[in-house]
């Protein structure tokens, strides 16, 4: 049966209001129920048909679905997951395939709080038969990112409507009802209806294109039958983009790159770094991509900036899509490296997934490991390899220090919950302990193990002990010394959360030195009831020559010192953790670090680039929890002067960009400011403000951080650069090469802070009117560069308005682009206080705006701001649920940002005054 849009809207509406009314029961109830499907039945083969229709006033699907399922145990009743969708229970029949007689459904009934729809038997199902679930029903198109959902492009001056899916994580359910767990495989036949103006996409080829019966200009697009794959994997779309094939010979599987129409020629560089990746990834994992073909699509709209679809991998625009005039250095790596994540993902996450979401990390933390090789295969100029430690490293190690945060391998049930574990301890510290897994077992024996795990789970799933297990079989093939087990090794790192501090004292007289460990906590709380012991088995790796083979040792479970010899004279300094691949911090007595500042000062290539960011990031981060002077980490960073690497350039401004957010509103801040000014001069002075012919990538991102610091603190002629080149954009707005690309960003943003209202529409104007993603990712962060209160108030209201021209995927970047600016940051958490409601509304994910509260918090060093922080979590302790845990986060960081100003804020000061 068929319904009217109107009828849908008005069921849809009520069913919202009621939903939102009853938020608190639903999810107090939540906790005893189970939330997981049935095992008694099983899906086969979905038989899916879709027909979008995008028409305004009208943006419904018109769908059926017939499910072939397997009775694994007898019951009288099958349950599978639906979630905004219309139906008449009349229209749902089930079939015995054995007899092909249908069998009587005795009640059809929708369970809203779980998402469960339930049809009951009258009679009892086999176990070992096989059986037919069939049904019709109506959806909406939601704008809301989510399911199959539609989005919006302007061609030529027309706004033009497409259907796309985005599923993961449990999403599916929006938009054909279905078992939708992961480890719940099936095959899947899909059938879309499209306009014969419009092109459709889906996980397999086309088969056949047939008209549709009654309906002129319609037709149908029936694609190949899958092989087995999750609910959330499946892809598809209807639109009127278009096109490129790869060039040829780059690799056996056809590619396809889907745009715009106006946006194709942005379509070239992936069409040829992406079949290139998809080729070295056979050959890394000696298993040749099992599809018939790859297609990749750009969007304007997407909550990720990726999705895995396996054979139709759906990018935001500025993940895919690259524009030589327009797109800068730093947009070609973003694409290379997001091409690179989501096709590891076709081996990592499609062909093996995680049997539950518990262990998400198993599909994002190889493929956030994976994507640094697949990047370097194809631009080793850009040194992905070293960026590893910054990118994610280092990054998740801030997250981790706090006692809110969470394992990497954690239960849950809850979509809210899962939809948490998509943070930087799934993705980033997921690659990180891969990385350190990896270097102890030797690279050979490594990729062999991996290829043994795929190859023994493809077309299925598996939990992380299946993968322990087989790279412990290949080191036992291969002779790897290790102390235990990988699962014993590993369970130590992805069962609990945190990270450890590695001590090292030394013997100078005996040259021998006692290694201890503990966790890293940014702030340990006295009243903690956690009872995990928290120690690891740690690769201990250490060397007093860069130029001479590291040394090894491990520091077992069981013991949290353990005392090595030969560590070297009492004149050398030892540094450990070498090229920090271990996920742990390291601290040494206070003659050790002495001898490594010494080196860097009178020497410091003597020390490798990657051990130069680690000491920059560990000393800083060390200092800052009060477990070493900061002059000592304030006297390694004297160095600085000298060094031109932008590794450890970058490792040092994040670790001094904390600073700079304690000092930013205070007195001290002019004293704060000349110290930064003076270790940053010299590196401005070299790279200088233009980029040259034959500048190197790093080089250029050097650059692209030396003049974004030198405008910022208003070194040299950073400032009147910025606004001359704007100036002269302003005066030519249509020349694309006024403006250096790669500064693009520094520029706007520095001439909108230093100009008014005729520099912030000009950019506003650029912004709705430009072609390329990347341009307009740009421009928006400019946008929020205002000093000018009332305009910044303006942005943020404009980011919820859906006619503003600010698209929803970039609502949450316009948050935390004006909360981070000193001027915009009250106004912005005042904004979320006031306008609460209508954010939860606008955002799809609880979480989402959680996370938006802990950017723009992140600078909170006060009581009174503490106490703001637990208000507002107060206040919505009802609601928040799951996402709870993100605002316990901030909480937590900014308690302890008011104990580092107890602490450091006049150390930090007297230290500067004495070291001008």
């Amino acid at each position: 049966m068929k319904y009217s849009f109107l009828l849908i809207l008005i069921a849809m509406l009520a069913a919202s209001t009621e939903a939102a009314a009853s938020s608190s029961t639903k999810r107090a109830g939540r906790a005893g129920e189970d939330l997981r499907l049935p095992r008694n039945i099983l899906p086969r083969l979905y038989e899916v048909t879709l027909l979008p229709i995008l028409s305004e006033g009208n943006f419904t699907t018109e769908g059926s679905v017939s499910i072939s399922v397997d009775c694994i145990q007898a019951t009288n009743n099958i349950t599978l997951h639906i979630a905004d969708i219309l139906f008449n229970p009349a229209d749902v029949t089930l079939t015995d395939l054995t007899t092909s007689q249908l069998v009587g459904i005795s009640n059809v009934a929708e369970d809203k709080i779980r998402q469960f729809l339930v049809v009951t038997t009258n009679v009892q199902l086999l176990a070992g038969r096989q059986y037919r679930l069939s049904l019709t029903f109506t959806s909406i198109l939601n704008n809301e990112l989510r399911g199959f959902y539609r989005s919006s492009y302007n061609e030529n001056g027309a706004v033009k409507y497409m259907a796309v899916s985005q599923m993961q994580p449990t999403d599916a359910r929006r938009a054909f009802p279905c078992f939708d767990e992961p480890n719940m495989k099936a095959n899947f036949t899909m059938k879309l209806g499209r306009l014969t103006t419009q092109l459709s996409t889906s996980n397999m080829p086309v088969k056949e294109t047939t008209p549709i019966a009654g309906r002129p200009g319609y037709v149908w697009d029936l694609f190949e039958t899958s092989f087995p794959v999750s609910t959330y994997l499946v892809g598809m779309m209807v639109s009127e983009f278009t096109y490129i094939d790869s060039p040829p010979g780059l690799s056996t599987t056809p590619f396809r790159i889907w745009t715009r129409p106006e946006a194709v020629s942005q379509a070239e560089y992936a069409s040829r770094i992406g079949p290139q990746v998809l080729t070295f990834y056979e050959d890394y994992f000696q298993i040749p991509f099992p599809l018939p073909k790859q297609d990749m699509v750009a969007l304007k709209d997407l909550s990720f900036g990726g999705m895995e679809n396996w054979g139709m991998i759906t990018y935001r625009e500025t993940a895919l899509l690259f524009d030589p005039v327009k797109s800068s250095e730093s947009d070609k790596q973003r694409v290379t490296t997001v091409v690179a994540h989501e096709l590891a993902h076709q081996w990592f996450g499609d062909l093996v997934t995680m049997d539950w979401w518990s262990d998400l990390w198993l599909n994002e933390g190889f493929a956030s490991y994976l994507e640094y090789l697949g990047a370097d295969f194809v631009e080793p100029e850009f040194g992905m390899i070293e960026q590893t430690i910054i990118n994610d490293v280092q990054d998740v190690f801030g997250i981790d220090a706090l006692e809110s945060s969470h394992p990497i391998s954690v239960e849950v049930n809850d979509p809210n919950e899962i939809n948490e574990l998509f943070d930087d301890i799934s993705y980033g510290k997921g690659a990180s302990i891969i990385r350190m897994l990896n270097k102890f077992l030797g690279e050979q024996s490594f990729r062999a193990g991996l290829t043994n795990y795929l190859n023994s789970k493809k077309y299925s799933n598996a939990v992380q002990d299946d993968l322990w297990a087989a790279l412990t079989a290949q080191a036992l093939t291969d002779n790897v010394s290790l102390p235990i087990d990988v699962r014993t090794i590993m369970n130590t790192w992805t069962l609990k959360m945190g990270y450890p501090i590695v001590t090292v004292v030394r013997d100078y007289a005996a040259q021998t030195a006692v290694i201890s460990q503990a966790r890293f906590l940014l702030r340990s709380n006295p009243n903690s009831t956690d009872q995990t012991v928290y120690r690891w088995w740690i690769p201990l790796t250490y060397t007093t020559d860069f130029n001479q083979p590291q040394k090894s040792s491990w520091i077992p479970y069981e013991q949290t010192a353990i005392q090595i010899s030969n560590v070297g004279a009492s004149n050398q300094w030892v540094i450990f953790n070498v090229d920090e691949v271990g996920f742990y911090r390291v601290n040494y007595d206070e003659t050790n670090w002495n001898l490594i500042v010494s080196q860097l000062l009178s020497d410091f290539q003597q020390i490798s680039l990657i051990n130069r960011a680690q000491l920059l990031d560990d000393s800083l981060n060390i200092a800052r929890v009060n477990a070493l002077p900061y002059s000592v980490s304030l006297g390694l960073t004297q160095y600085l002067t000298k060094e031109q690497d932008y590794i450890p350039w970058m490792s040092a401004l994040t670790g001094l960009s904390y600073l700079d957010l304690m000092y930013i509103r205070t007195a001290g801040y002019v004293e704060f400011k000349g110290y930064l000014t003076k270790l940053v001069t010299p590196l401005y002075d070299y790279v200088k403000f233009n980029d040259t012919v034959g500048d190197s990538h790093l080089l250029i991102y050097t650059r692209v951080t030396a003049v974004k610091w030198a405008c910022k603190l208003q070194i040299g002629d950073c400032v009147s650069s910025s606004i001359n080149f704007y100036q002269a954009w302003m005066n030519d707005p249509a020349n694309p090469t006024i403006v250096p690309v790669n500064q693009k960003s520094t520029i706007t943003c520095t001439a909108i802070a230093n100009g008014g209202n005729a520099e912030w529409d000009f950019a506003f104007q650029r912004y709705l009117d430009s072609n390329v993603a990347a341009e307009s990712s740009k421009l928006l962060f400019g946008l929020s560069c205002s000093t000018d209160p009332v305009v910044l108030q303006n942005l943020l209201e404009m980011s919820l308005d859906p006619n503003s021209g600010i698209r929803r995927n970039d609502a949450s970047s316009v948050f935390i682009n004006v909360g981070s600016n000193p001027v915009g940051r009250d106004l912005t958490f005042n904004f979320i206080q006031t306008r609460w409601s209508e954010m939860v509304a606008f955002f799809p994910s609880l979480y989402d705006l959680a996370r938006i509260v802990d950017s723009v918090s992140e600078g909170f060093n006060t009581p009174t701001e503490v106490q703001e922080l637990k208000q507002l979590q107060a206040d919505h302790a009802d609601e928040l649920g799951t996402a709870a845990r993100a605002l316990d986060q901030s909480i937590e960081r900014a308690e302890s940002n008011v104990e580092w100003m107890s602490l450091h804020y006049q150390e930090v000061l007297d230290w500067i005054q004495q070291n001008p």
